[in-house]
């Protein structure tokens, strides 16, 4: 079963929809029910789904936009500086510490909103208020993360590519220190491994899936294996190498240690 990925704006879920009967293509602007109300998304990701959930079922893709919806749209984008302008006046005048960085316009006029960082909780509650008679809108705050910004801002990155974040890795996850130790990668250091957002680089979980189809390859240090140079204990690995570090028996108790490296065959 195929299901589609709409994307509302760069820092909200992006939700899993069913297209019917509609033929649709990547960046396509289609017509989505949300839980606040009826909006525009950008299709960003077509996947095949072995069977549909509760929630993808009956997430029905209305409609593709038409000429109607993206003067709509167009509209909002002109509008969204001005929008964001204002925001920031009144978070300030209310002494808010909090970046405000995107906002976004419902495609029904009815809702409008904001995406903010903040270190901790905020109370906003004056803010919506304020907000909401100065646009004559419900408004909506969103707290976003610094990866989350990245990811709206978007950049370079060390490789001369696009970030993966910006580019084509949708649903970010979890990047932990285990992906460099699994990567070897842990001896570059906090600053080579960091993206521009101060955290790790995403490019870890989007590589870590392959490094551990390779280490299910390789026996665990500590095992003990047979080689061409005589028997020893596996001491470390090469994982892209897909080969192993052995420390051969030594035959004499005087005799220094040696290491070899041992290549794993497929």
């Amino acid at each position: 079963m195929i299901h589609y990925l709409v994307e509302i704006n760069p820092w909200e879920k992006i939700t899993s929809q069913n297209p019917g009967s509609l033929n649709l293509s990547i960046n396509d602007f289609v017509i989505i029910e949300t839980e606040f109300g009826e909006d525009a998304g950008r299709l960003v990701e077509i996947k095949e789904v072995k069977e549909a959930t509760a929630e993808s079922a009956k997430n029905l893709i209305k409609r593709l936009a038409n000429g109607h919806d993206r003067e709509i749209i167009n509209n909002n984008e002109t509008n969204k500086e001005t929008a964001l302008k204002d925001c920031r006046e009144v978070a300030k005048k209310n002494g808010l510490d909090m970046k405000i960085v995107d906002c976004h316009f419902s495609l029904d006029g009815q809702r409008l909103a904001f995406a903010f960082i903040a270190d901790g909780r905020i109370d906003f509650r004056e803010l919506v208020k304020e907000l909401g008679r100065r646009f004559g809108r419900v408004i909506r705050l969103h707290q976003m993360g610094v990866r989350d910004e990245a990811k709206l801002i978007g950049n370079v990155g060390c490789c001369g590519e696009n970030q993966c974040c910006r580019s084509h890795l949708k649903k970010l996850g979890n990047v932990t220190s285990e992906f460099a130790e699994d990567q070897q990668v842990v001896h570059r250091g906090s600053e080579r491994l960091s993206g521009i957002c101060g955290r790790l680089k995403c490019c870890l979980a989007f590589e870590e899936e392959h490094y551990q189809e390779l280490i299910k390859k390789l026996p665990p240090v500590g095992t003990r294996v047979k080689t061409v140079h005589g028997r020893g204990v596996v001491v470390g690995w090469h994982v892209l190498k897909c080969s192993v570090d052995v420390q051969i028996d030594k035959t004499k108790q005087e005799e220094r240690a040696v290491i070899v490296e041992v290549p794993i065959k497929n």
